[in-house]
């Protein structure tokens, strides 16, 4: 079980962490309107190797079952390391590649409060806020949990489809021709 765990768990690491280095490169050009899309379009397609690897250890592993409790425990567990390895990959940007990152955010937040119109009083609100949050960005420890939270969501409702659609009380008995 644990090979299969971290097998799958490493190969949903190193898609999220490759695609998010990528769409990181073109950053400029994506924008922050559509960064949200494509990022979490990145973390499903990476998400669905947790399907794989909780059918691999199925027809692998465990004979053909695997109940849903099972299917949830190794889903859950690739799901973690594949949001680790996410997190790892955001640091490294973030602290070696990116140090402006938050100043951009900000900077976009803010003319797009402007063009929708909102008085200053609004703007000023947002501006304490972004500040806040970049501050607590600036700690490690915050800025991985935060982190680990945006992939974590999705990769745990397709550990809970994976073991529901996956879970299987009796091997298959091949039929023959």
């Amino acid at each position: 079980m644990k090979k299969v765990i971290l097998t799958f768990g490493l190969i949903a690491g190193a898609i999220s962490a490759s695609l998010m280095v990528i769409s990181m490169v073109f950053a400029d050009r994506i924008g922050f309107d559509r960064g949200y899309l494509v990022g979490y379009t990145t973390i499903v397609l990476s998400s669905l190797v947790i399907f794989f690897g909780v059918k691999s250890y199925r027809d692998n592993i465990s004979d053909g079952t695997v109940t849903f409790g099972r299917a949830f425990l190794v889903g859950l567990g690739i799901a973690v390391i594949s949001c680790v390895c996410y997190v790892v990959a955001w640091e490294i940007l973030y602290y070696n590649f990116m140090p402006d990152f938050m100043d951009k955010y900000a900077a976009y937040q803010v003319a797009k409060l402007k063009a929708s119109g909102v008085d200053a009083a609004t703007v000023q609100k947002q501006l304490d806020g972004i500040a806040r949050m970049k501050a607590l960005y600036a700690n490690p420890l915050y800025n991985s949990a935060m982190t680990f939270l945006e992939p974590f969501p999705v990769a745990l409702l397709v550990t809970l489809a994976s073991a529901v659609i996956l879970r299987r009380s009796k091997p298959r008995v091949p039929q023959s021709v």
